[in-house]
């Protein structure tokens, strides 16, 4: 009930963020806005400020802002055109479509900065196994052990362990261990191995051999580090989910990897169960999943919106009413389709569909 609670908020408020980045430039472009809602379909609680409507609708998987104008056949009186959507240039038509992505993908940015001030668990340089037949084992390396140096490089994570013996020339390195408060020199000549990417996609990497331990220690930065760090994890994270999308368009990652509301409701209780340090990390990984997709050129999308009128301000004139309401209707139709493929997927991981079709896995 809890996780539950705790994905009910997390999908709210960032419904909240990507609809008050559209309201936001709207407004500052003296666009009228007509309703702001989070949520679809019944409103259940709806109260006016100014010139605004605000809701909360019965279905929570969305959300939206109501511009006046914002359908090209809404007829606007002449008033109140110099505030209508529809009659306002290409590029501000395009600003505000791009501000709900925009504004998620700097949550994202916000959330990593408060975290790496806070401070966030990462796994220790303790090893927690030796692998059998490896070369950590020929040299001794023990469980327990505390890696310390790699060619001179001084080790504090785990994860520095992978990164340095990337970066180590030579066919062999020196590994300084902390073993129960006393220094042990070793020279190790490791071995490759060739393993896959998130993408599938295979890649060699040198190796000694050892597993981490259950161990945390907890990292830190400073405000100006911080900085820096939730720059590069937004870029990076931003980085692979584009280039996921891409992959799976081009058939080199399975559409099965594509998940939904079922998914993300089940990563987020993982997560909760972790603590909220992981669920805030996932928080932000979701933030930029969303601001990207959204920017995808299918109509009803914010992305579909910008081809249009970035078209509109190559062509130098306006896409008739007809050629929108088929490509609407185009995208809708894409839309529902790419949901009901993702919601498939999430109860194909529960009660594994494939059974019944092709016989136990």
């Amino acid at each position: 009930m809890i996780s539950f609670l705790y994905f009910l908020i997390a999908l709210a408020l960032l419904i909240l963020v990507h609809e008050f980045g559209h309201f936001l430039v709207a407004r500052l472009f003296n666009i009228k806005v007509l309703t702001f809602s989070i949520g679809f379909g019944k409103k259940l609680l709806r109260f006016t400020r100014g010139e605004t409507e605000y809701a909360i609708s019965a279905v929570p998987m969305g959300g939206y802002v109501k511009l006046l104008g914002e359908s090209p056949d809404e007829e606007v009186s002449e008033e109140d055109k110099p505030r209508s959507f529809s009659h306002k240039p290409p590029y501000v038509r395009i600003l505000v479509a791009l501000a709900g992505p925009l504004f998620n993908v700097l949550l994202a940015l916000f959330v990593f900065y408060l975290v790496s001030i806070i401070g966030y668990n990462v796994p220790s340089a303790r090893v927690g196994k030796v692998a059998e037949n490896t070369p950590a084992q020929a040299a001794g390396i023990r469980a327990g052990d505390i890696i310390v140096k790699i060619d001179g490089k001084e080790v504090k994570e785990f994860l520095d362990i992978a990164s340095t013996m990337d970066q180590a020339k030579g066919d062999t390195v020196s590994v300084t261990l902390d073993r129960n408060g006393s220094p042990v020199d070793l020279t190790i000549k490791p071995m490759t191995i060739e393993e896959k990417d998130i993408f599938g996609e295979p890649y060699k990497r040198r190796i000694l051999g050892v597993e981490r331990s259950d161990e945390v220690i907890k990292r830190r930065q400073n405000p100006a580090q911080a900085v820096g760090l939730a720059l590069h994890m937004t870029w990076e994270y931003s980085r692979i989910t584009v280039v996921g999308i891409v992959k799976i368009i081009q058939g080199t990652i399975s559409p099965k990897n594509i998940g939904g509301p079922v998914l993300i409701f089940q990563e987020a209780s993982k997560r909760a169960k972790k603590g909220i340090g992981d669920f805030v990390f996932f928080f932000a990984l979701i933030s930029i999943n969303l601001g990207i997709i959204n920017l995808l050129p299918i109509p009803v999308l914010d992305g579909g919106h910008i081809l249009f009128n970035a078209i509109e301000i190559v062509i130098r004139r306006k896409i008739s009413q007809r050629v929108q309401e088929v490509a609407q209707t185009v995208g809708l139709v894409i839309l529902l389709m790419i949901m009901v493929f993702a919601f498939y997927n999430d109860f194909d991981r529960i009660f594994d569909f494939g059974k019944y079709f092709h016989g136990s896995k």
